[in-house]
Protein backbone atom coordinates (compact mmCIF):
# COMPACT_ATOMS: atom_id res chain seq x y z
CA UNK A 1 0.00 0.00 0.00
CA UNK A 2 1.49 3.31 -0.98
CA UNK A 3 1.65 6.19 1.60
CA UNK A 4 -0.69 8.08 -0.34
CA UNK A 5 -3.15 5.55 0.17
CA UNK A 6 -2.54 4.95 3.76
CA UNK A 7 -3.43 8.27 4.30
CA UNK A 8 -6.76 8.87 2.56
CA UNK A 9 -7.61 5.22 4.41
CA UNK A 10 -6.90 6.49 8.37
CA UNK A 11 -8.94 9.69 6.81
CA UNK A 12 -12.03 6.73 5.81
CA UNK A 13 -11.21 5.02 9.80
CA UNK A 14 -11.55 8.59 11.40
CA UNK A 15 -14.71 9.39 9.48
CA UNK A 16 -16.47 6.12 10.29
CA UNK A 17 -15.61 6.61 13.81
CA UNK A 18 -17.18 9.88 14.00
CA UNK A 19 -20.18 8.86 12.57
CA UNK A 20 -20.73 5.72 14.76
CA UNK A 21 -20.22 7.94 17.88
CA UNK A 22 -22.93 10.05 16.85
CA UNK A 23 -20.12 13.06 16.38
CA UNK A 24 -20.01 13.65 12.47
CA UNK A 25 -20.60 17.02 11.39
CA UNK A 26 -21.22 18.87 8.72
CA UNK A 27 -21.69 22.53 7.62
CA UNK A 28 -25.84 23.33 6.37
CA UNK A 29 -27.20 26.63 4.89
CA UNK A 30 -29.15 28.82 7.13
CA UNK A 31 -32.96 27.61 7.26
CA UNK A 32 -35.59 28.67 9.36
CA UNK A 33 -35.92 30.90 12.46
CA UNK A 34 -32.09 31.86 13.70
CA UNK A 35 -32.00 30.21 17.24
CA UNK A 36 -28.63 29.42 16.60
CA UNK A 37 -26.45 32.35 16.10
CA UNK A 38 -24.67 34.81 17.90
CA UNK A 39 -25.79 37.67 16.24
CA UNK A 40 -27.71 38.32 19.40
CA UNK A 41 -29.16 42.34 18.27
CA UNK A 42 -29.46 41.29 14.44
CA UNK A 43 -26.74 43.78 13.80
CA UNK A 44 -25.48 41.72 10.69
CA UNK A 45 -28.46 43.08 8.57
CA UNK A 46 -28.40 46.26 10.04
CA UNK A 47 -28.56 49.12 7.31
CA UNK A 48 -26.11 51.05 8.65
CA UNK A 49 -23.32 48.65 9.49
CA UNK A 50 -24.04 47.62 5.47
CA UNK A 51 -23.63 51.32 4.44
CA UNK A 52 -20.72 52.01 6.84
CA UNK A 53 -18.82 49.07 5.25
CA UNK A 54 -19.59 50.20 1.63
CA UNK A 55 -18.26 53.62 2.36
CA UNK A 56 -15.16 52.37 3.75
CA UNK A 57 -14.10 50.87 0.28
CA UNK A 58 -13.98 54.19 -0.92
CA UNK A 59 -11.57 55.63 0.97
CA UNK A 60 -9.78 52.46 1.78
CA UNK A 61 -7.86 49.46 -0.12
CA UNK A 62 -10.29 46.11 -0.26
CA UNK A 63 -7.44 44.03 1.24
CA UNK A 64 -5.07 45.04 4.31
CA UNK A 65 -1.71 43.99 1.95
CA UNK A 66 0.41 42.47 4.19
CA UNK A 67 0.63 42.14 8.40
CA UNK A 68 0.37 45.33 10.75
CA UNK A 69 4.34 45.51 11.29
CA UNK A 70 4.71 45.63 7.44
CA UNK A 71 2.55 47.06 4.79
CA UNK A 72 -0.55 46.64 6.54
CA UNK A 73 -1.21 49.13 8.91
CA UNK A 74 -3.44 51.85 7.87
CA UNK A 75 -4.81 54.51 9.80
CA UNK A 76 -8.77 53.22 9.94
CA UNK A 77 -7.53 50.77 12.12
CA UNK A 78 -5.56 53.28 14.48
CA UNK A 79 -9.23 55.06 14.85
CA UNK A 80 -11.21 51.74 15.82
CA UNK A 81 -8.95 50.86 18.19
CA UNK A 82 -9.00 54.25 19.87
CA UNK A 83 -12.90 53.64 20.22
CA UNK A 84 -12.62 50.13 21.16
CA UNK A 85 -10.20 51.24 24.12
CA UNK A 86 -12.73 53.55 24.86
CA UNK A 87 -15.74 51.40 24.77
CA UNK A 88 -14.21 48.87 27.30
CA UNK A 89 -12.83 51.35 29.52
CA UNK A 90 -9.43 50.74 29.24
CA UNK A 91 -6.35 52.76 28.05
CA UNK A 92 -5.27 50.86 24.89
CA UNK A 93 -6.85 47.85 22.40
CA UNK A 94 -4.79 45.67 19.67
CA UNK A 95 -7.50 44.84 17.29
CA UNK A 96 -7.21 41.06 15.71
CA UNK A 97 -8.86 39.09 12.99
CA UNK A 98 -10.82 36.87 15.11
CA UNK A 99 -11.38 36.08 18.64
CA UNK A 100 -9.37 32.71 18.31
CA UNK A 101 -6.64 34.99 17.37
CA UNK A 102 -7.02 37.35 20.21
CA UNK A 103 -6.89 34.59 22.87
CA UNK A 104 -3.80 32.54 21.75
CA UNK A 105 -1.97 36.02 20.83
CA UNK A 106 -2.51 37.48 24.32
CA UNK A 107 -1.77 34.52 26.45
CA UNK A 108 1.67 33.83 24.49
CA UNK A 109 2.82 37.14 24.34
CA UNK A 110 2.18 37.78 28.05
CA UNK A 111 2.33 34.33 30.04
CA UNK A 112 5.53 32.83 30.66
CA UNK A 113 6.53 29.25 31.40
CA UNK A 114 7.37 29.76 35.19
CA UNK A 115 3.60 31.47 35.69
CA UNK A 116 1.15 29.22 37.15
CA UNK A 117 -2.68 29.74 35.12
CA UNK A 118 -5.88 28.64 36.83
CA UNK A 119 -8.60 28.34 34.29
CA UNK A 120 -11.85 27.84 34.47
CA UNK A 121 -12.68 23.78 32.93
CA UNK A 122 -15.54 24.88 30.70
CA UNK A 123 -13.00 27.45 29.34
CA UNK A 124 -12.55 28.33 25.51
CA UNK A 125 -10.73 25.90 22.91
CA UNK A 126 -9.15 29.13 21.75
CA UNK A 127 -8.19 30.01 25.63
CA UNK A 128 -7.45 26.29 25.51
CA UNK A 129 -5.23 26.48 22.92
CA UNK A 130 -3.79 29.62 24.18
CA UNK A 131 -2.68 28.11 27.25
CA UNK A 132 -0.87 25.23 25.97
CA UNK A 133 1.21 27.54 23.66
CA UNK A 134 2.70 29.34 27.22
CA UNK A 135 4.26 26.22 28.06
CA UNK A 136 3.19 27.15 31.91
CA UNK A 137 1.71 24.66 34.84
CA UNK A 138 -2.03 24.96 34.67
CA UNK A 139 -4.48 24.67 37.15
CA UNK A 140 -8.09 23.29 35.51
CA UNK A 141 -10.78 24.27 38.36
CA UNK A 142 -14.07 22.81 38.21
CA UNK A 143 -16.52 25.49 36.36
CA UNK A 144 -17.80 28.04 38.88
CA UNK A 145 -15.89 26.52 41.92
CA UNK A 146 -14.79 28.75 44.00
CA UNK A 147 -13.22 26.94 46.58
CA UNK A 148 -11.55 25.16 43.77
CA UNK A 149 -10.15 28.65 42.34
CA UNK A 150 -9.31 29.06 45.73
CA UNK A 151 -7.33 25.93 46.75
CA UNK A 152 -5.44 26.22 42.96
CA UNK A 153 -3.87 29.54 43.88
CA UNK A 154 -3.06 28.07 47.15
CA UNK A 155 0.01 26.22 44.83
CA UNK A 156 3.83 26.92 44.89
CA UNK A 157 4.76 29.13 41.80
CA UNK A 158 7.33 30.65 40.73
CA UNK A 159 5.96 33.05 38.85
CA UNK A 160 3.05 35.12 39.08
CA UNK A 161 -0.53 32.96 38.71
CA UNK A 162 -2.77 34.00 36.14
CA UNK A 163 -6.94 33.57 36.24
CA UNK A 164 -8.63 32.92 33.17
CA UNK A 165 -12.68 33.32 32.72
CA UNK A 166 -15.30 33.70 30.66
CA UNK A 167 -17.51 36.32 31.89
CA UNK A 168 -20.67 34.27 30.08
CA UNK A 169 -19.99 31.08 29.35
CA UNK A 170 -20.99 30.21 25.65
CA UNK A 171 -22.37 26.73 25.75
CA UNK A 172 -23.93 26.81 29.17
CA UNK A 173 -25.13 30.46 29.14
CA UNK A 174 -24.11 31.45 33.30
CA UNK A 175 -22.50 34.18 34.44
CA UNK A 176 -19.22 34.01 35.81
CA UNK A 177 -18.93 35.42 39.53
CA UNK A 178 -16.18 38.06 38.88
CA UNK A 179 -16.70 40.19 41.52
CA UNK A 180 -15.95 36.77 43.62
CA UNK A 181 -13.24 35.72 41.51
CA UNK A 182 -11.38 38.81 41.09
CA UNK A 183 -11.31 39.03 45.09
CA UNK A 184 -10.20 35.76 45.46
CA UNK A 185 -7.14 36.52 43.08
CA UNK A 186 -6.02 39.57 44.96
CA UNK A 187 -5.50 37.32 47.82
CA UNK A 188 -3.38 35.59 46.38
CA UNK A 189 -1.67 37.82 44.26
CA UNK A 190 -2.88 36.60 41.32
CA UNK A 191 -3.98 38.15 38.22
CA UNK A 192 -7.57 38.28 36.48
CA UNK A 193 -8.35 37.57 32.46
CA UNK A 194 -11.68 37.46 31.35
CA UNK A 195 -13.18 36.52 27.73
CA UNK A 196 -16.24 39.07 27.07
CA UNK A 197 -16.63 37.03 24.01
CA UNK A 198 -20.12 36.65 24.79
CA UNK A 199 -21.01 39.38 27.08
CA UNK A 200 -19.68 42.13 24.47
CA UNK A 201 -22.55 43.88 23.51
CA UNK A 202 -24.89 42.33 26.02
CA UNK A 203 -23.83 43.79 29.39
CA UNK A 204 -22.94 47.21 31.25
CA UNK A 205 -24.29 51.20 30.91
CA UNK A 206 -22.00 51.60 27.15
CA UNK A 207 -22.70 47.97 26.06
CA UNK A 208 -19.16 46.69 26.48
CA UNK A 209 -19.45 43.68 28.91
CA UNK A 210 -19.80 42.53 32.68
CA UNK A 211 -16.18 43.68 33.83
CA UNK A 212 -17.65 47.06 32.77
CA UNK A 213 -21.48 46.47 34.70
CA UNK A 214 -19.34 45.42 37.91
CA UNK A 215 -17.09 48.35 37.98
CA UNK A 216 -14.04 46.04 37.84
CA UNK A 217 -11.64 47.55 34.85
CA UNK A 218 -9.68 48.13 37.16
CA UNK A 219 -9.05 44.50 38.70
CA UNK A 220 -8.37 42.63 35.58
CA UNK A 221 -5.29 43.11 33.23
CA UNK A 222 -7.54 41.93 30.09
CA UNK A 223 -10.40 41.52 28.43
CA UNK A 224 -11.31 40.09 25.39
CA UNK A 225 -13.92 41.46 23.11
CA UNK A 226 -15.28 40.28 19.62
CA UNK A 227 -16.84 41.90 16.95
CA UNK A 228 -18.50 38.77 15.45
CA UNK A 229 -21.24 38.02 18.02
CA UNK A 230 -23.48 40.80 18.99
CA UNK A 231 -21.74 43.19 17.30
CA UNK A 232 -22.79 42.28 14.07
CA UNK A 233 -19.69 41.46 11.99
CA UNK A 234 -15.94 40.27 12.99
CA UNK A 235 -12.59 40.39 14.13
CA UNK A 236 -11.68 40.89 17.99
CA UNK A 237 -9.57 42.91 20.71
CA UNK A 238 -7.66 42.64 23.51
CA UNK A 239 -7.90 46.06 25.76
CA UNK A 240 -5.75 46.78 28.61
CA UNK A 241 -3.10 49.26 29.60
CA UNK A 242 -0.86 51.11 27.04
CA UNK A 243 2.31 48.09 28.41
CA UNK A 244 0.09 45.65 27.79
CA UNK A 245 -0.58 46.35 23.98
CA UNK A 246 3.24 47.27 22.93
CA UNK A 247 3.82 43.85 24.38
CA UNK A 248 1.67 41.82 22.12
CA UNK A 249 2.62 43.61 19.28
CA UNK A 250 6.19 42.95 19.75
CA UNK A 251 5.58 39.30 20.84
CA UNK A 252 1.89 37.92 19.89
CA UNK A 253 2.84 35.72 17.38
CA UNK A 254 -0.93 35.63 16.16
CA UNK A 255 -0.42 38.99 15.45
CA UNK A 256 2.70 39.72 14.26
CA UNK A 257 2.49 36.77 11.73
CA UNK A 258 -0.86 37.13 10.45
CA UNK A 259 -2.12 39.46 7.53
CA UNK A 260 -4.22 42.45 8.85
CA UNK A 261 -7.81 42.36 8.86
CA UNK A 262 -9.75 44.01 5.69
CA UNK A 263 -9.88 47.57 6.15
CA UNK A 264 -13.94 47.31 5.99
CA UNK A 265 -14.28 45.28 9.45
CA UNK A 266 -12.79 48.97 11.28
CA UNK A 267 -15.49 50.56 9.33
CA UNK A 268 -18.28 47.52 11.01
CA UNK A 269 -16.72 47.29 14.16
CA UNK A 270 -17.01 51.32 14.55
CA UNK A 271 -20.90 51.15 12.92
CA UNK A 272 -21.95 48.58 15.69
CA UNK A 273 -20.64 50.54 18.13
CA UNK A 274 -22.72 53.19 17.03
CA UNK A 275 -25.66 51.08 17.12
CA UNK A 276 -25.26 49.74 20.45
CA UNK A 277 -24.90 53.27 21.74
CA UNK A 278 -28.38 54.59 19.96
CA UNK A 279 -30.08 51.84 19.97
CA UNK A 280 -29.92 50.26 23.84
CA UNK A 281 -33.34 48.95 24.09
CA UNK A 282 -31.73 45.79 21.68
CA UNK A 283 -29.94 44.37 24.40
CA UNK A 284 -32.56 44.86 27.11
CA UNK A 285 -35.16 43.44 24.56
CA UNK A 286 -32.75 40.48 24.62
CA UNK A 287 -32.81 40.03 28.07
CA UNK A 288 -36.69 40.13 28.37
CA UNK A 289 -37.10 37.61 25.67
CA UNK A 290 -34.61 35.30 27.45
CA UNK A 291 -36.59 35.53 30.75
CA UNK A 292 -39.75 34.80 28.64
CA UNK A 293 -38.21 32.02 26.91
CA UNK A 294 -37.53 30.12 30.02
CA UNK A 295 -40.87 30.86 31.98
CA UNK A 296 -42.37 29.30 28.95
CA UNK A 297 -40.24 26.39 28.77
CA UNK A 298 -40.59 26.03 32.34
CA UNK A 299 -44.65 25.84 31.94
CA UNK A 300 -43.77 23.28 28.99
CA UNK A 301 -42.11 21.09 31.17
CA UNK A 302 -38.70 21.56 29.49
CA UNK A 303 -35.88 22.06 31.61
CA UNK A 304 -33.27 24.55 30.41
CA UNK A 305 -30.53 26.30 31.76
CA UNK A 306 -28.01 29.62 31.99
CA UNK A 307 -29.17 33.14 32.89
CA UNK A 308 -28.23 35.04 29.77
CA UNK A 309 -29.31 34.92 26.52
CA UNK A 310 -27.88 31.35 25.93
CA UNK A 311 -30.56 28.83 26.72
CA UNK A 312 -29.07 25.27 27.06
CA UNK A 313 -31.32 22.11 26.53
CA UNK A 314 -29.45 19.11 27.44
CA UNK A 315 -30.53 16.19 26.48
CA UNK A 316 -27.62 13.79 27.51
CA UNK A 317 -27.66 11.46 24.28
CA UNK A 318 -26.12 12.49 20.57
CA UNK A 319 -28.49 10.43 18.94
CA UNK A 320 -31.25 12.41 20.95
CA UNK A 321 -30.05 15.96 20.21
CA UNK A 322 -29.66 15.21 16.62
CA UNK A 323 -33.03 13.94 16.41
CA UNK A 324 -34.20 17.12 18.06
CA UNK A 325 -32.34 19.30 15.75
CA UNK A 326 -34.19 17.53 12.98
CA UNK A 327 -37.51 17.73 14.44
CA UNK A 328 -37.16 21.75 14.42
CA UNK A 329 -35.54 22.42 11.27
CA UNK A 330 -38.95 20.49 10.14
CA UNK A 331 -41.08 22.88 12.48
CA UNK A 332 -39.29 25.90 10.94
CA UNK A 333 -36.69 26.43 13.40
CA UNK A 334 -32.75 26.56 12.96
CA UNK A 335 -31.70 25.22 16.55
CA UNK A 336 -28.01 23.14 16.10
CA UNK A 337 -27.29 19.65 18.29
CA UNK A 338 -23.97 20.90 20.60
CA UNK A 339 -22.42 17.32 21.38
CA UNK A 340 -18.55 16.73 22.41
CA UNK A 341 -15.77 17.42 22.56
CA UNK A 342 -17.79 21.34 22.36
CA UNK A 343 -19.54 20.14 25.79
CA UNK A 344 -18.52 17.10 28.17
CA UNK A 345 -19.19 13.49 27.49
CA UNK A 346 -23.51 13.04 28.33
CA UNK A 347 -24.56 16.35 27.92
CA UNK A 348 -25.17 16.89 24.34
CA UNK A 349 -27.61 19.71 23.85
CA UNK A 350 -29.83 21.94 22.01
CA UNK A 351 -28.08 25.76 22.36
CA UNK A 352 -30.76 28.06 21.94
CA UNK A 353 -29.57 31.54 21.53
CA UNK A 354 -32.18 34.71 22.11
CA UNK A 355 -31.91 37.30 19.19
CA UNK A 356 -33.65 40.85 19.01
CA UNK A 357 -35.20 39.42 15.74
CA UNK A 358 -37.12 37.07 17.00
CA UNK A 359 -40.62 37.76 17.72
CA UNK A 360 -42.38 36.68 21.05
CA UNK A 361 -44.54 34.73 19.39
CA UNK A 362 -42.42 32.48 17.59
CA UNK A 363 -40.37 31.66 21.11
CA UNK A 364 -43.55 30.86 22.66
CA UNK A 365 -44.45 28.34 19.41
CA UNK A 366 -40.77 26.92 19.90
CA UNK A 367 -41.44 26.06 23.67
CA UNK A 368 -44.85 24.69 22.87
CA UNK A 369 -43.54 22.24 20.20
CA UNK A 370 -40.52 21.45 22.71
CA UNK A 371 -43.05 20.22 25.17
CA UNK A 372 -45.29 18.34 22.98
CA UNK A 373 -42.33 16.08 21.54
CA UNK A 374 -42.43 12.91 23.52
CA UNK A 375 -38.51 13.12 22.79
CA UNK A 376 -37.41 16.43 24.79
CA UNK A 377 -35.63 16.30 27.72
CA UNK A 378 -38.52 17.43 30.04
CA UNK A 379 -37.85 17.41 33.77
CA UNK A 380 -34.27 16.32 33.66
CA UNK A 381 -31.82 19.03 35.40
CA UNK A 382 -29.43 20.72 33.48
CA UNK A 383 -27.40 21.88 36.73
CA UNK A 384 -27.75 18.07 37.96
CA UNK A 385 -26.67 16.64 34.79
CA UNK A 386 -23.83 18.57 35.19
CA UNK A 387 -22.66 17.78 38.33
CA UNK A 388 -22.65 14.39 37.49
CA UNK A 389 -20.09 14.75 34.84
CA UNK A 390 -17.70 16.08 37.11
Amino acid sequence: MSARQEFEDRLAATLNELRRDGLIRQMRLASGIDLGSNDYLGLAEHPHLKESMRAALDDNPAGSGGSRLLRGHHEIFERIEVRLASFAGAQCALLFGSGYAANIGLLQAVVSPADLIVSDERNHASLIDGIRLTKAPTVIYAHQDLAALEEALLRPRKGRAVVITESVFSMDGDLTPLREVCEIAERHDAVVIVDEAHATGMYGARGSGRVEELGLRDRVVATIHTGGKALGSGGAWVAGSRALRDVMVNRARAFIFSTAPLPVLAAALGAGLDLIAREPERRHEVHRKSSLLRRALGEAGVACGGESMIVPIIVGANDKALALQSGLAAAGFDVRAIRPPSVPVGTARLRVTVRYPISDEDLLRFAEFLGSDPGTVGGSDPAQELSQIR
